[in-house]
């Protein structure tokens, strides 16, 4: 691997991210959005009540509840951490720097997965939508080509014209799912509504394990809430806020609108009617219970709700890269801020073009823009983005066993030990049914599954070069603004200063999972 160029001293006047402009709401529509609430529901959730019955609603609350418990260690970490890192920086202090740049690695090969991959989707839903709205047959590359260009020019605006974007696409498409909702609760479901969905025999099935793997990616982003410390106002305050809120708002949300479509069918028929189209559950829902006026929005709000979760993924991946390269990790330039917009430009240029590439290098190979570029380039993202999770759970209590605080032992030990263990039975569910993420053969999903152990593996060959080659880098890394470097430990690592609660230090200047297609 060739050496990049250590980042040079900053001047004091060089542009830097803008301070205080987001708030609670701000943060948790790019959260959110990322998650792509409407693209999940009327893509995934049809296969997950297929595969584990009525009880399905149940295990997206199953899956809100153990991120509910990951979020306390993960906020406590968010007051005494203010690197503009965020899980490396977090997984540095409990488990050392060769880790720390391990799981850097990992969150920027994790994040770009998460992203790149849905801009084939972005192709087929809006070759769908058009198809669906008007008989028109539009060819998928341009349209991801185009999704490209208009993501980019999103993240090379400020961070508060995004956030206002992201809130109108955010208020479409849930506001959709909710005249669904309404429409079914007005009328009383097909045979009248019932809690059957929450009973322990529906929820106790052997289909519950496909259920809460299918659960957990649709919660994917909702972590990146610390991403946005730097720009955020009252971070100790608004960033845990919007953790919560986003964690709360999926769980509930996503088991709702599961029991609403359920009650929209019928216990005894929504197995029936999802087994034949399993895309066109929703669609049929709303056409019979709103009109097929609002199955045309539903169209149009989907091709959106892509839209939403691409922005936000990029805008996240332009921080991390932003941050890496103030670490010297990666190339000094894409650390250069818009004088104007106050957005890392340079890094979503960068995160564009790599977009480009990938994109056409699945079309020059004839691939299929959904089963290949959507699902090979997805899935191992979501098993990277839910190890980095895994990894910052472990961190916690280790980072606070270490230092001086006023935390209790819930914050630091129970919730972490807890969320650590439920993480790991989550990753071990989604590998073990990765085959319904991937649509492919056991040769292509082992190869997925490996990429995340891989790079974590890279990420810690290029801590070893770092330390042997470029030794400042290597100590100054995922250090807090103010701070130096330490002397090293008795393990031979570097372990960044730790801060407590009595000395704080000043500021410096979240999925989409894979959805079956909707049936045209």
């Amino acid at each position: 691997m060739p050496e990049m160029p250590e980042m040079p001293d900053q001047p004091a006047d060089r542009p830097a991210l803008r301070r205080a402009a987001l708030g609670t709401a701000d943060i948790s529509f790019f959260v959110v959005s990322a998650a792509a609430p409407l693209t999940v529901m009327a893509g995934v959730a049809p296969v997950a009540i297929l595969l584990g019955g009525i009880g399905a609603p149940a295990g997206y609350l199953l899956a809100g509840l153990t991120l509910a418990v990951f979020a306390v260690g993960f906020t406590t970490m968010s007051r005494h951490v203010r690197s503009g890192g965020a899980f490396y920086a977090y997984i540095t202090r409990g488990l050392g720097k060769r880790v720390g740049i391990g799981a850097a690695l990992l969150a920027l090969v994790g994040y770009n997965g998460m992203e790149i991959g849905v801009y084939g989707l972005l192709g087929t839903t809006t070759a769908d939508t058009a198809h669906a709205l008007g008989g028109l047959d539009v060819p998928w590359l341009p349209v991801s080509l185009a999704g490209l260009v208009l993501i980019w020019y999103g993240g090379f605006r400020s961070i508060d014209f995004g956030a206002k974007l992201l809130g109108v696409l955010l208020v479409a498409e849930t506001g959709i799912l909710v005249l669904l909702a309404g429409g079914v609760l007005l009328k009383g479901g097909a045979h009248g509504l019932s809690a059957g969905s929450f009973a322990p025999g529906a929820v106790l099935v052997p289909g519950t394990a496909a259920v809460l793997a299918f659960a957990f990616a649709a919660f994917t982003g909702f972590e990146s809430t610390v991403i946005y410390r730097r720009e955020a106002r009252d971070p100790d305050r608004t960033i845990p806020r919007a953790t919560y809120i986003a964690v709360a708002f999926l769980g509930l949300f996503y088991a709702f609108i599961v029991w609403t479509v359920i009650q929209a069918f019928g216990a005894g028929e929504v197995l029936a009617a999802a087994a034949e189209d399993p895309g066109g559950l929703f669609f049929a829902a709303i056409t019979t219970y709103v009109g097929p006026w609002a199955a045309d929005l539903m169209h149009l709000f989907i091709v959106t709700s892509v839209i939403a979760s691409l922005l936000a993924f990029h805008n996240a991946i332009n921080r991390y890269a932003l941050a890496l390269a103030e670490e010297g990790v990666l190339p000094a330039a894409l650390g250069r801020v818009h004088p104007h917009h106050r957005s890392p430009y340079l890094a979503g240029l960068a995160q564009t073009g790599l977009g480009a590439v990938i994109v056409l290098a699945f079309a020059l190979a004839g691939a299929d823009p959904y089963q290949q570029l959507l699902l090979w380039v997805n899935t191992p993202g979501m098993i990277g983005l839910m190890a980095l999770m895994l990894l910052a759970a472990i961190a916690v209590p280790v980072y606070f066993r270490r230092t001086a605080h006023t935390e209790g032992p819930w914050r630091t030990v129970v919730a972490p030990v807890a969320a650590a263990v439920l993480l790991a039975v989550a990753i071990c569910l989604v590998v073990s049914k990765v085959d319904l993420f991937t649509m492919a053969s056991t040769t292509v999903n082992t190869v997925l599954v490996a990429l995340v152990p891989a790079v974590f593996l890279a990420g810690l060959g290029l801590a070893q070069r770092l330390k042997t080659h470029r030794p400042e880098t290597y100590a100054r890394f995922a250090a807090e603004p103010d701070a130096g470097t330490s002397a090293p430990d008795t393990q031979g690592e570097e372990p960044c200063p730790l801060p407590t609660p009595s000395s704080p230090e000043p500021e410096s200047a979240p999925s989409t999972p894979p959805a079956p297609r909707p049936a045209r």
